[in-house]
């Protein structure tokens, strides 16, 4: 039986060199420090920051654990999963570079998912009470984690629509083309990538067996929508995928 990956101690960086990495990093436009002045910057200073690597398959937090920060995830990718009564692994999210993980703990002070990475990851930790309190001092940074919340509603009534009126092959198009945007919006290519999750983790989260996802997978490639090779995908036409998912609309 295969053990749990250990958790590695959180290593404390220098503020001065986070600070440093943070206005140097490519994600700047999309984290948490977005659009903020000079001296907003440096109020952040009062926010505690520790980086922490991770590896594949380890945890980031587990559901039922005591909720004090949020993570922003630097490098790598993660999916959210929780367990259904019957036992069942019921992926509810992936993650990528300039996202932030761990809202889900607001509310009632404790994770109801876990967060496990997908490949060898990095992320920041924000302890949670520092950034409420710098929030109300820094009302652009509170503008902007009132946006990010937003837009973790949106994703979340996203998927609801996916699972409730959407059919299979409408579910994948639109997984692909919400993939390629992500990634364009970090600088990386929109129709070129290899998918961080499993065809089975792609099923648990568009509510597919896999079965039906590895068939979609294939008869996409045959009616040149997209070119696949084990875990690389190239959009070849971006316009028919956009089709198939507006069918849901009509």
């Amino acid at each position: 039986m295969t053990s749990e990956p250990q958790r590695q101690p959180a290593v404390p960086l220098d503020l001065g060199a986070l600070k440093t990495a943070c206005s140097n990093c490519n994600l700047r436009e999309i984290c948490l420090p977005a659009g903020l002045s000079h001296d907003e910057v440096d109020r952040l200073d009062e926010l505690v920051y520790v980086r922490k690597k991770l590896r594949r398959a380890e945890a980031l937090f587990r559901a039922g654990e005591k909720f004090d920060a949020i993570y922003a995830v630097r490098s790598g990718f993660f999916k959210t999963r929780v367990t259904t009564p019957d036992g069942r692994d019921q992926v509810t999210g992936f993650s990528m570079a300039g996202e932030i993980l761990g809202m889900d703990g607001i509310s009632h002070d404790k994770h109801n998912c876990d967060a496990i990475a997908l490949e060898d990851s990095e992320i920041c930790t924000i302890p949670y009470s520092h950034l409420e309190r710098i929030s109300l001092e820094v009302p652009s940074l509170q503008r902007h984690f009132h946006k990010v919340m937003s837009r973790e509603i949106v994703r979340e009534n996203s998927v609801m629509m996916l699972l409730g009126v959407m059919r299979a092959e409408e579910r994948l198009a639109a997984f692909l083309l919400n993939l390629s945007q992500r990634l364009n919006a970090r600088g990386y290519s929109p129709v070129e990538f290899n998918l961080r999750m499993t065809r089975e983790e792609i099923g648990s989260y568009l509510g597919m067996k896999l079965e039906t996802v590895s068939r979609l997978f294939s008869k996409f490639h045959a009616d040149g929508l997209i070119e696949v090779d084990q875990k690389y995908i190239g959009l070849r036409n971006i316009e028919g995928l956009r089709e198939i998912y507006a069918h849901h609309t009509k």
